[in-house]
């Protein structure tokens, strides 16, 4: 679960971090009321979307009056704003958050993430931060610094205060420094997240560092141990079929491509992933229905896959461990007399129950190709999608 700019900055202010004041806005009428908050300026208007690249997508301008600030107000809001993490349908932006600027000298980079190869959170740090950073991370990876964290004890003063060194921040404010770096380490540790990110981190004019940005995401795994930070939630900016799977108990990520996939097991929806591509085509979803379904979840799963008007032929991938082939077979019967299924259907059974499924699905009126492999079951839909 991804956070905004302004509900991050709230959590860093109650962990002591350095951080503007703002005032998140929904509609103009809104904009004057801030600014009786903040009533020096310049300021900042930023839109509030899930997506970096803000600023040089103009989603992120500078008011120097009162009257500027409603200005930019009204060109950011309800714009839909196209960077390269939105892709090229763009996201629009629905909230904004307004907050005073800051006089700095010098931007810089610092995040924590999960490195899964040492099995340990990792700060990524770099003396070069900003808007370029992404294109930093690719021409320069050396530029970045990484310092490995103690899954247990979380980041040693000693760490800390060597980052501070490496990426030349001034002598005299390192115990801030430091501080700093062990906070979004604890913040990362305590919330079980995915990825905090300062960018810019940036030095005042008087030496002392201050999170200009701020970006969180929970790990949906750790959520139920946070349920505080459950209703954060943005429904507006998470793709709606994502939402209702997740209300279903079905794990489900839209992708690019045109093939929808209902498989139960992590592993083998990646496999299926991989091998629709080995054969040319390309998978609309990750779509894993878990290994104790029901046929109303199989049922929902084939309608979320359907809902996508991307899809021009569908793949029902089973191996029937716990999940039993014949419950897939009645959901995908359900769901086609349910939504009126017109795609091409290529379905391959294996395992538990898998003559049931076969013989319900024959004594249907389900038009579907049968395949007995993975091999078979991949060709035949990656064929059916391109007629």
């Amino acid at each position: 679960m991804k956070l905004h700019e302004y509900q991050a900055k709230e959590i860093f202010a109650k962990y002591g971090l350095p951080v503007s004041p703002g005032q998140m806005v929904t509609h103009l009428s809104e904009v004057d009321e801030a600014l009786k908050k903040f009533p020096q300026g310049p300021w900042v208007v930023k839109a509030q979307i899930h997506a970096g690249g803000r600023g040089k997508a103009g989603g992120v301008k500078l008011a120097k009056s009162e009257m500027e600030v409603n200005q930019k107000a009204s060109d950011i809001l309800g714009m839909k704003l196209v960077s390269p993490q939105t892709g090229p349908q763009g996201k629009i932006v629905k909230k904004i958050f307004i907050t005073p600027a800051a006089d700095y000298t010098r931007e810089l980079y610092v995040s924590v993430v999960l490195d899964r190869s040492h099995r340990c959170p990792v700060i990524l740090a770099s003396a070069e931060g900003g808007t370029e950073i992404e294109e930093l991370a690719a021409t320069k990876p050396e530029a970045i610094q990484k310092v490995y964290v103690d899954p247990v004890q979380g980041l040693h003063p000693y760490q800390a205060r060597q980052l501070h060194m490496d990426l030349g921040l001034p002598s005299d404010k390192i115990n801030q420094g430091a501080k700093l770096f062990q906070d979004l380490v604890k913040i990362f540790m305590d919330l079980d997240l995915s990825l905090i990110e300062v960018n810019p981190l940036v030095i005042l004019k008087d030496g002392s560092l201050h999170c200009l940005d701020a970006k969180v995401s929970f790990d949906d795994n750790g959520l139920p141990r946070h349920k505080e930070y459950i209703s954060w939630r943005d429904p507006d900016e998470e793709d709606p079929r994502e939402l209702q799977a997740a209300e279903s108990g079905l794990s489900y990520i839209s992708l690019d491509g045109n093939i929808g996939c209902l498989v139960n097991g992590a592993g083998l929806a990646m496999a299926t992933a991989d091998a629709i591509q080995h054969f040319g085509g390309s998978p609309a979803n990750f779509l894993d229905v878990g290994g104790s379904a029901t046929t109303k979840a199989v049922t929902q799963a084939f309608k979320i896959i359907l809902s996508d008007n991307r899809v021009k032929a569908i793949l029902v991938n089973i191996f029937g461990g716990i999940m039993k082939c014949d419950v897939i077979a009645q959901g995908i019967i359900d769901a086609a007399k349910e939504v009126g299924l017109s795609l091409p259907l290529v379905v391959r059974l294996e395992g538990t129950n898998v003559d049931k499924g076969k013989e319900l699905l024959s004594k249907s009126d389900l038009k579907y190709k049968f395949a007995s492999s993975m091999d078979e079951a991949a060709r035949a839909v990656v064929e059916s999608a391109r007629v």
